[in-house]
């Protein structure tokens, strides 16, 4: 039985420690970081290498927004643009916004789906506000909501189209804050009438497969207590207010924000009603670090079952539907839409 549980890979192999952890734990998921993606070749060996491990084809998972937040870098790979151009084209005229935004995560798909990565954490619904922390910056479809959703609505068809499931984040909502929870927990003061704006943009995409937590503090709600560890604003909040139902991971529980052992951090988040956990070990370079962390998380992980192992077949199933596409023609009219992001000024 898999384990509620996402975990990565040191490098740009499967290292002998990593493939007896995940064949004795069988994680959910892997996500895969930027130190292991070298080439289209190494990435699918090392995904083929993952599923022996794991005796399936475990969901495998990356970063790929665009922007600054890529895992699949160029020249390999090709350059996405950033939230914020879909959001000026999207200003001038919201029909091309929309086109460009569907047409930019179909090709991301296309890109994934190539090297059986089937789960791309994006897109980002953050309302970034102003002298904010630049954490979330031009990230950011926008600062309203119906813009905001709007963009992202066609960001998870497009990569849905190409057999893509998308992970909405930072739930529920991680633009106010004035830290990076990469290194200490964010105290957001705003209160409950401007909280609604952030929340109505995730509320707006309720029905997306997956969304990943936010390591924040909301002082109006529950002071002090970060989101992923906080029932009230997973059940009340996310889960009530919002109406998302779908798959609840955290965010990566490396993560500075939250205080205490991984073991705890990762009890915490599941009994505040989160349904995976995941952790990236991206602070850490050593490989062994990395396995001795994972093995914390994972040894802590439950078993996947009830509704959120309901949510995570539904999550899986989306991998296994696409729609073709003609990929030079949809190359095009991408780069009509919005140049390449090396040809921008």
């Amino acid at each position: 039985m898999a384990k509620a549980c996402i975990l990565s890979v040191s490098g740009p192999v499967l290292t002998a420690g990593e493939a007896a952890l995940f064949r004795d734990q069988d994680p959910w998921g892997v996500i895969l970081m930027g130190r292991s993606c070298v080439s289209r070749s190494q990435v699918r060996r090392l995904v083929a290498d993952i599923w022996v491990a794991t005796g399936r084809e475990t969901l495998i998972f990356i970063d790929q927004e665009g922007g600054s937040v890529a895992r699949l870098k160029a020249p390999e790979w090709p350059l996405f643009p950033r939230g914020a151009d879909y959001a000026a084209l999207y200003e001038k005229d919201p029909e091309l916004g929309r086109e460009a935004c569907w047409l930019g995560h179909r090709l991301i798909a296309s890109e994934l789906a190539a090297l059986s990565i089937h789960a791309d954490c994006a897109p980002v619904v953050d309302l970034p506000v102003p002298g904010a922390h630049d954490v979330i910056g031009d990230r950011a479809f926008g600062t309203e909501p119906a813009q905001v959703a709007d963009l992202a609505r066609v960001a998870l068809e497009g990569l849905r189209a190409g057999g893509v499931a998308g992970v909405i984040k930072h739930i529920p909502g991680h633009g106010r804050s004035m830290a990076d929870s990469h290194l200490e927990l964010p105290r957001v003061t705003a209160g409950d009438n401007e909280m609604s704006k952030d929340f109505e943009a995730f509320a707006r995409v309720a029905d997306a497969p997956m969304a990943m937590t936010a390591h924040i503090a909301y002082e109006a709600y529950d002071p002090g207590v970060a989101a992923t560890v906080s029932p009230y604003m997973i059940q009340e909040i996310i889960r009530g207010r919002i109406g998302f139902d779908g798959l609840l991971m955290t965010d990566d529980l490396g993560m500075k924000a939250l205080g205490g052992s991984l073991a705890d951090r990762a009890h915490a988040s599941i009994a505040a009603g989160c349904d995976v956990l995941l952790h990236c070990s991206g602070f850490l370079k050593d490989a062994d670090e990395i396995l001795a962390e994972m093995t914390q998380v994972a040894e802590a992980a439950p078993v996947l079952a009830g509704k959120a192992a309901e949510r995570a077949s539904a999550a899986d199933a989306i991998a296994k539907q696409s729609e073709p596409v003609e990929l030079a023609s949809a190359w095009q009219r991408f780069h009509e839409l919005i140049p390449a992001p090396e040809s921008r000024a």
